[in-house]
Order: C-alpha cells, then structure tokens, then sequence
C-alpha cells in the first residue's frame, strides 16, 4: 500500500468534479493557495494527493473548486477506507490494489467499478483527514490557529473560511431514481439497491426500516379497527390484542436483523472492519500515536471527558427534564381550565375547546424537542469523543431521554396518576396526529416549496446571463449550494421511534393508533424521497451494516410497553372485578403476566437468529480462509 502512493500521478486528462468546496467571498489568496497544495499534495507530504479545479462563475470569482482524483486514486482510497466488494466466485472481500483483478466488473478502464457515492466518500475521507503537522495557524488568519493534528477541515469550518463541502449530483441518474422512486403512485417496494448505489447505505438502511415498519403495523392496524369500532369500553377483550401487540413487537424487530443482515452482506457492509475507526473531524487533542495502530493521530485524556459528561453535561440534561415535566403540569391546568369552561357552558365550542390544551402541547412539545436537540448537539460536541460511533451513541442518549419524557410523561401521569382512560385517548389521539402533522409540515412541504422558489429565482437569474463558462455545470454548482443541508437520519429515526411508543405503549387503550402511523409512514416514504431528490444537497454516503443504537432504542421501548399495557388492563374495572376481595392478589396475578411475556419476549428474540443461515455459513467461510491466509504467511 505504502508503495502505491510513490507512482500515483495527479494528472487525469479527463477531470470529474465530484465534490464541491466553497470559501467565503474574502477568503485570502495565501489561505486559498496553502489550502489547495494541500489537497493536492502527496500523502507522504501530509496532503490528501487529489484535484483540485477552480469553478469560474458568472462574475469570475473563484471561491468554488471541484474536487476530484484520479481511477488509481479512488482505488487506493477504496482499499484505505476498507470497502468491501463482491469478487468474481460471487463472494464478498476487501477490496486491495493487489488483488484487483479477482473483483467482479474490474478492468483499467472502467471507471464505474466504484459508484460515484463511494467516490465521493473516499474523497470526504480524506479531505477530513487533512491535519496541521508543523502550522502553528491558518496563513492569512492568524487568529485561527492550529496545532499538530487539527483537523484543517474543522478548523477552516469554523472559522468561516470554508462555507461548505457538499457531493454533487449526477443528474441522469438522479432523474432515473426518481422515476422509479417516487414518480408514479404505487403500492410497492422502493427501489432499495439503487438507493444505496446513489445516496449509500444509511440512507438505504432507513427507507428499508422504514418500508418494513410501514408494512408490519398494517396487521396491527387491520386488527385495531374492529376493536375500536366494537369494544371500545371492554377492557378485558383487549387482553388478547395487547398480547399480540407485545409479540409483534418483539417479532418484527427480530426479522428487521435478518433482512438488514442480507441487505448489508449483499452491499458489503456487513464485513467492513470498524475496529480501527479513524478519528472523527470534530476529535481535537496533542498529536500522539495510537498504540493499537501505530498511526499519528490526536490523543485527549478520557478523564477530562469524564469529567465534562458528568460535571456538565449531566446536570443540563436533569435541569432540561425538570422544565419539560414544570411545562406538562402547566398542560395540566389547562385541562381542568378546558374541562370547567366546557362544564359551565356546554356547547359546540366548548367541546373543541377541549382538544385545544393537548393541541398546544404537542406544539410545544415538539419545539423542545428541536431547541433542545440543539444543545444536545453542541453540549456531544464539547465532550470531544474520538469515534464518530461514540458520539453518536451519547447524542442519542441524550435525545432519546428528554424526548421518551417530554412526550411520553403526560400519557403515563393521565394513566397512572389520574386514572383517567377517556383523557388518556383524547391525548394520546392529539399528540400522535398532531405530531404527524408538524413533522410532514416542517421536514417536507415547507424546505420544498422554499427551494421551489429558490429554484425559480436562480433559473431566472441564469437566463439574464452572458458569459462563456459552462453554465449547465456553474448553474447546478449553484442551485445545490443554495439547497438545504441533510443532517442525516437522526431526526427520521426518531420520528420512527416515538411513533413505536405511540402504537405499543398504550395499545390497549387506542387501537387506532397503528392505523394513523400507516397512513402518515406510506406518505412519508414518497416525502422523504421527495426531500432527499430535490429539496436537500446529496449527502455524503456513509458505509453502515445496521440501524445502530436504535435496534436497542426500539427493542427497549417494547420491553417498557410490556410493563405498561400489562398494568393499564390490571387497572380496568372488568380486571378488578375478578378480585374483589384482594388486591394483592390483583397485584401479584398482573406482574406474574407481565413477567410471563417478558420471558416470552427474550426466548423469542434468543430463539430468532440475527443472521440467516446462509449469511453466518458465507461469515464463517471468510473467516476460515483468513486463517488459512495468516497461516501460509
């Protein structure tokens, strides 16, 4: 590997732009000429060893270079970066240099062995990996200093100097997708493998599970609608509904594994090696040498980490709950504002005066949620955690915590505190399609008919042009800068999670539940596809082989509805009746149940593989011939 990069030339005759990285208007030209020698410079120099090609627009300002690299360059980077790629006895391997000619559809010549998303991943790499060695500052900005191994990327993002660094799109294949996508209405399955060969597979991953959700709640929502519509009162026929509803649960996120575990092994993702992760760009520290590697690389004392979690971080994320539980009680009053103002006067208007209080909270409810998520961010941010997986893991704690309170404790205080079934279905009805609502509202309509507009006004202006340079290329470098930026799938995931919690955490009390999430998720698969084509920036593809944290977020969740549907039934007056002379006996016969499906639950999830057969035998294999490898070596 290290031989490789001697003889990589940094000539292409046929330059590809790939990537695009925007300065600020007055970046100044010793900064633009220091940062683009490093791009392009060798990687024994430090520099990242790809092409660099200033975008000249219509008033001849440069501040907009397109990134590419040469077909060696990009394979050499495939093997850096690990991808895996399927050889031509039909098996997938890592893919190296040296051993190129095994790997199905590799020639010279055929620059398409690589998609353009993991070109432009190999290229995100390494940009990202660009760090200071003896720069004690950025050239022309001394107060933007630098240190040995700070990240330049991050360093230049934060000072303003770079505005951004976003992947173009290939517009053929963009319209291709989107035929088969979104481009005519019909009930089907996406188009998942073009997914991930366009945006990668996070992307993919969660059009997937979202696809797969929407299709297992339709048994739920097929049984939920006769029992709404005929035993709305009769809380001991729920019994068996809620049974059912707690081993689907249990179910279907078992099957999501095996059908992730097929997809991500047919991608390859499945066997890229994650051990070794790299820094990410955000991680500061002293240069040092990694000790299990040997590579150079930032090193930052865990005790200080510690320390900012527990000292800092920690007491904000209890004072954030304490304000989300003060505002539920105001909620509250409300309520008993709402409900004597409809006892006094007992009228139409009354009567939706009633639904107003839960209305407003779901309002607010959902704007914590997004201001907090803010600090969330910055507070993960501060930690300064080395690994992009690690970081993730403690932002989705911290999210996950305020949200399961902020929009799950009035439910449980209606439930639990009030005893109050009917204002436990009228808030649970009001929050879940309020939240429906606001979501399709503010991640999709809005941003696309903002970019419509956008869209308009650039066209407009490009018309009213006279200039020689390639106007289709400088038009589309200029309509996806003005895009919005997609964050990735956080916020989707999330959606996804508090609406399991709607469903399977009160299922006993509003069975409809699951027949509004069908209804909100098969038009969320064609808005989400619509915002990821045409209202955001192609985002960077990132290699993934599972949903992550949010296997154990969903399969927590099932485990808390146990608990709470087991006892909403223990507390139904048709329940109550079969003891009326012990309620410890009451007691004692709901958490026998209760403990009873529980177990059930973890046979079922011990019993169900992660990984079809045929994966772990294909596993296995590899496994065995790299022994066999190390051994003959």
């Amino acid at each position: 590997m290290a031989e490789s990069w001697s003889f990589l030339d940094a000539f292409e005759p046929n330059f590809r732009p790939l990537v695009v990285i925007e300065l600020a208007k007055d970046t100044k030209e010793e900064t633009i000429e220091w940062f683009t020698r490093r791009i392009v410079d060798k990687k024994a120099n430090g520099g990242a060893q790809l092409l660099v090609k200033p975008l000249v627009t219509e008033d001849g300002d440069e501040t907009i270079y397109l990134v590419g690299a040469s077909h060696l360059r990009l394979l050499l980077g495939a093997e850096a970066v690990g991808l895996v790629k399927e050889c031509n006895d039909n098996s997938m391997r890592t893919f190296t240099y040296s051993s190129r000619k095994t790997f199905k559809d590799f020639a010279d010549d055929n620059h398409n062995f690589l998609t353009m998303a993991e070109c432009q991943y190999i290229i995100k790499h390494e940009l990202e990996n660009l760090r200071a060695k003896d720069e004690k500052m950025i050239p022309g900005y001394p107060q933007a200093k630098l240190y040995p191994g700070k990240s330049i990327v991050r360093r230049l993002l934060t000072s303003g100097i770079l505005v951004q660094i976003f992947p173009l799109h290939d517009r053929e294949e963009l319209k291709k997708l989107r035929h088969s996508w979104y481009g005519r209405v019909k009930v089907g399955y996406q188009p998942l493998d073009e997914i991930r060969c366009y945006f990668g597979e996070t992307i993919a991953i969660y059009f997937g599970f979202l696809e797969y959700f929407t299709f297992a709640l339709i048994p739920m929502a097929v049984i939920g609608i006769p029992y709404y519509v005929f035993a709305w009162e009769d809380y001991d026929k729920y019994v068996m509904f809620a049974t059912f509803n707690l081993l689907w649960s249990t179910v279907i996120l078992e099957v999501w594994k095996r059908i992730c575990a097929i997809m991500t092994y047919r991608w390859g993702t499945l066997l890229m090696k994650r051990q070794f992760e790299e820094p990410r760009p955000g991680f500061h520290g002293v240069l040092g040498i990694n000790a299990v590697t040997g590579r150079e690389e930032p090193v930052y004392s865990s005790i200080k980490r510690q320390l900012r979690i527990y000292l800092v971080s920690l007491p904000f994320v209890c004072l954030c709950l304490y304000f989300s539980l003060y505002v539920m009680m105001i909620y509250f009053d409300l309520e008993e504002w709402a409900l004597d103002y409809h006892e006094e006067n007992k009228s139409n208007f009354s009567s939706l005066m009633l639904f107003v209080p839960s209305i407003i909270y779901a309002v607010v409810i959902e704007v914590m949620n997004r201001i907090y998520r803010y600090a969330a961010e910055f507070l993960t941010s501060w930690e300064n955690h080395r690994l992009e997986s690690s970081y993730q893991n403690h932002l989705v704690l911290k999210v996950l915590v305020f949200n399961f309170l902020n929009c799950f404790a009035s439910l449980f205080y209606i439930a639990f505190v009030l005893f109050d079934m009917k204002l436990l279905r009228q808030s649970l009805a009001t929050l879940l399609i309020t939240s429906q609502i606001l979501n399709q509202f503010a991640e999709s309509l809005l941003p696309y008919w903002l970019q419509k507009r956008q869209k308009k006004r650039m066209k407009k202006h490009m018309c009213s042009l006279k200039t020689d340079v390639d106007l289709s290329l400088v038009e589309q470098v200029n309509m996806e800068k003005e895009m919005g930026t997609y964050f990735g799938t956080f916020d989707d995931y999330l959606e996804l999670f508090l609406q399991f919690g709607y469903v399977s955490l009160f299922s006993c009390v509003y069975p409809l539940a699951a027949v509004f999430a069908v209804l909100n998720n098969f038009t969320e698969i064609y808005s989400d596809a619509l915002k990821m084509c045409r209202v955001y920036k192609r985002p960077f593809a990132e290699p993934t082989a599972n949903i992550g944290v949010w296997q154990l977020a969903f399969e927590t969740m099932s485990v808390i509805s146990v608990v709470t549907n087991c006892v909403l039934i223990g507390m139904s007056p048709q329940v109550n009746a079969l003891f009326p002379d012990s309620k410890v006996e009451l007691v004692l016969t709901v958490a026998l149940v209760e403990h009873l499906l529980l177990a059930i639950k973890f046979i079922m999830a011990f019993v169900i593989p992660d990984k079809p057969r045929d994966i772990q035998i294909k596993l296995a294999k590899l496994e065995f011939e790299s022994l066999e490898a190390l051994k003959q070596q």
